[in-house]
């Protein structure tokens, strides 16, 4: 049969997602989802929503949702862009910012996998800057990179790590160039650049409500950065479809971001269990990496990170493990409720026992 793809989509090598199973059910600590339920006033907004008007289309300013965004980072609505999860957004980023022709973008060799798949998707020139020995990130070789600019996970995926606000700071005012930094793990860690991007014209903070707001099935993120930045992801949104956040996501977004107590309550029990795997996980033989998001990054001394992965998942247990190289030792576990981090502890003494 003829062979009617286009040479990128035959040889493109996409994204992989965290596995969702449907043979069984598993404790599932694998896709950093947030194990509480969104605030009540976003499932009371999606309860009260006019669903008569789906038959229009969506607001297309997003005026509500950008002003409760805004109102909510302490920043102007014209600062704000929002679009159908924090990965579209990043994906706008890269032809926003970088040229084909041009000198490309750094980002670390061990981060989010998404990155390099939006360079190959849009013929971005790369820079790879590996981790140091312990998975810190140096910032002087990122700076020191001939690039049009950077982009980084803070904290970073899959380690967990994160860089301190004042680091953050001194390392994009020495860049007069972009800097995007993913803080899609930022509820978790509390050192947001965003109040920065009135400073700075030169950074844009990427967020999502996947992770915080435990919103992952509504598909919904924004960035914040200097209007002219701003402007450039709508001309990229604009020349690839100018409604990408539907109504009812507009609506329960905004009354989620509003509900900081509520949020602030949930994530501070999240940030309690990862403290709580951080002090289990080395009683039974692992290297923990210091974790600032709603996972943990962790290594055995005996066995290695697939056998783990594999024996949990015999276990009814689902953890992130990456076939990479310097990371292949590695498994990435979601912080689960008590229960659910309970299971994961006990799956874990049955194996090692064995």
């Amino acid at each position: 049969m003829k062979n009617y793809l286009s040479k990128k989509a035959r040889e493109i090598i996409p994204y992989t997602a965290g596995e969702q199973p449907a043979d069984r059910k598993y404790v599932k600590l694998n896709t950093n989802e947030n194990p509480y339920p969104p605030s009540p006033n976003a499932l009371r907004a999606y309860r009260e929503y006019d669903f008569s008007a789906l038959k229009l289309y969506p607001p297309l300013r997003m005026d509500g949702l950008r002003k409760a965004i805004a109102a909510a980072e302490g920043v102007r609505e014209e600062n704000v862009f929002c679009g159908n999860g924090s990965d579209e957004i990043l994906a706008f980023c890269f032809p926003a910012f970088f040229d084909p022709d041009g000198k490309g973008v750094a980002f670390a060799d061990i981060t989010y996998s998404f990155y390099p798949v939006f360079c190959d998707f849009f013929n971005i020139p790369t820079h790879i800057v590996p981790l140091e020995e312990d998975f810190t990130l140096d910032l002087s070789k990122l700076a020191a990179a001939e690039a049009q600019g950077v982009v980084l996970a803070n904290p970073n995926a899959p380690t967990g790590m994160g860089i301190p606000l004042s680091e953050m700071e001194a390392f994009v005012a020495k860049n007069d160039r972009i800097v995007i930094v993913d803080e899609a793990y930022m509820p978790f860690f509390g050192e947001s650049a965003v109040p920065l991007t009135e400073k700075y014209g030169n950074l844009l903070v990427v967020k999502t409500f996947s992770k915080g707001y435990s919103l992952a099935g509504i598909r919904c993120g924004y960035a914040i950065g200097d209007k002219a930045l701003i402007s450039g992801l709508e001309r990229c949104r604009d020349s690839f479809n100018s409604y990408p956040v539907d109504g009812v996501c507009q609506a329960v977004c905004a009354a989620a971001i509003s509900d900081a107590a509520y949020y602030a309550e949930k994530n501070a029990l999240v940030i309690s269990e990862r403290e709580r795997l951080e002090r289990e996980l080395p009683l039974r033989g692992f290297t923990v990496l210091p974790s600032r998001a709603n996972f943990v990054f962790a290594k055995h001394a005996v066995k290695d990170g697939k056998e783990i992965y594999l024996a949990l998942r015999e276990r009814g247990v689902l953890v992130r493990h990456f076939e990479k190289p310097r990371i292949s030792d590695f498994n990435r576990i979601t912080v689960g409720s008590a229960s659910e981090n309970d299971a994961l502890l006990a799956a874990l003494d049955d194996l090692l026992k064995n």
